[in-house]
């Protein structure tokens, strides 16, 4: 029993953690309970599909892909075709989502190729591969736009005439999702076209966990060698996870940018690997296990977070920027804690196989 409990506090140490965070945050905010629940099904549509995308790559055992910003730069280019042509509303949203596929796609397709001749290292790598194309997207998008590609809006251009503004102002297609069809339950207003996207995505991973392909990604995230002797064709299987990721990271990028209704041109995509990786880990995932619950009781936890630190902050030392920093340290922080226990773990799980091989090899030696 003991064995169990000590277990269970190990596996969720993260989560069980920031449950008391939240618990004791909520009496000092001072907030009431009717705006922290509506700001949590606020946040919860806008972030659950960036987080959920990161999934797949988990299944392949390609651990977190901190490479979702390609697919979050791919929305963002999008977004400034549709807002250039000014395409409004549901039409514009769909549009932009439609725009992204291909450029998600190319940019997944870059990343696969890059992370096969990194295996074991993919989460670093994908690190430095997001900085490296924000590199490449910010030459297009600061010097590219309005020179070598067509921008007839002058609005979203700089006053010299080429490269794309600081901010954009997305009035065209702001909350075009979230506003569509909204459901009134008391105090509470749920948006039921995000929920819905929300809803069709978590059955598709269910769905495609089941299929030939999800299977095959299975395998190889178990053994890489044995799903190779299999027959199955590993570089390219990794190669399809990581598009897929892309592509579904870019929509939820669109997603998440016409919930706020401004896109900061050069810095919106930054952050959303880290955050989107921190809200998956403090749901209780590791690096190679990751389900549906964990990506929704992680972003409830880790936006609870996001709500009460600023306001608790200022209420217990009269700063809400040292709620801000907490707030940036946990979420480093949590990431650095699982890495550093899915290691220990890998550790230990070597040392235990190395002992039953050495008993093993002992009780061969006695037998003959």
């Amino acid at each position: 029993m003991e064995d169990k409990i000590k277990k269970f506090l190990i596996n969720n140490i993260v989560p069980i953690f920031m449950i008391i965070i939240i618990l004791l945050s909520i009496p000092v905010s001072g907030l009431s309970l009717n705006y922290i629940i509506q700001e949590i099904i606020l946040r919860l549509s806008r972030n659950l599909f960036l987080v959920l995308s990161l999934l797949i790559p988990i299944i392949a055992g390609m651990g977190l892909n901190f490479g979702i910003v390609l697919g979050a730069m791919a929305g963002q280019i999008a977004l400034i075709f549709i807002t250039d042509w000014q395409v409004v509303g549901l039409q514009g949203l769909l549009l932009g989502m439609i725009l992204s596929l291909p450029l998600g796609a190319f940019m997944g397709y870059i990343g696969g190729v890059v992370l096969n001749r990194a295996k074991g290292k993919e989460m670093i790598t994908s690190m430095i591969l997001g900085f490296f194309i924000n590199g490449v997207y910010q030459l297009v998008v600061l010097y590219g736009m309005g020179k070598l590609i067509p921008i007839t809006d002058t609005s979203i251009l700089l006053s010299r005439g080429y490269g794309v503004r600081n901010a954009i102002d997305l009035k065209n297609i702001r909350r075009a999702l979230d506003d569509a069809v909204v459901l009134k339950l008391g105090d509470y207003s749920i948006p039921v076209l995000t929920i819905i996207a929300v809803v069709l995505f978590c059955m598709f991973i269910v769905w495609f966990r089941k299929t030939k392909l999800g299977q095959d990604m299975r395998a190889i995230g178990q053994d890489i060698e044995v799903s190779r002797a299999a027959g199955i064709n590993a570089d390219k299987t990794r190669i399809i996870a990581i598009v897929i990721s892309t592509i579904l990271a870019a929509i939820g990028q669109i997603i998440f940018l016409q919930n706020i209704g401004t896109m900061n041109t050069y810095n919106s995509h930054e952050q959303i690997g880290m955050f989107s990786i921190a809200a998956l880990l403090i749901g209780g995932a590791t690096v190679s296990k990751a389900t549906i619950p964990n990506a929704l009781s992680g972003v409830i936890l880790f936006h609870a977070m996001f709500i009460l630190a600023p306001r608790a902050g200022k209420e217990l030392i009269g700063s809400a920027q040292i709620g801000e920093y907490f707030r940036v340290f946990i979420s480093y922080g949590i990431i650095a804690l699982v890495l550093i226990m899915h290691q220990w773990r890998r550790d230990k799980e070597k040392a235990s196989q190395r002992k039953k091989a050495l008993e093993n090899q002992s009780r061969q030696g006695e037998g003959n």
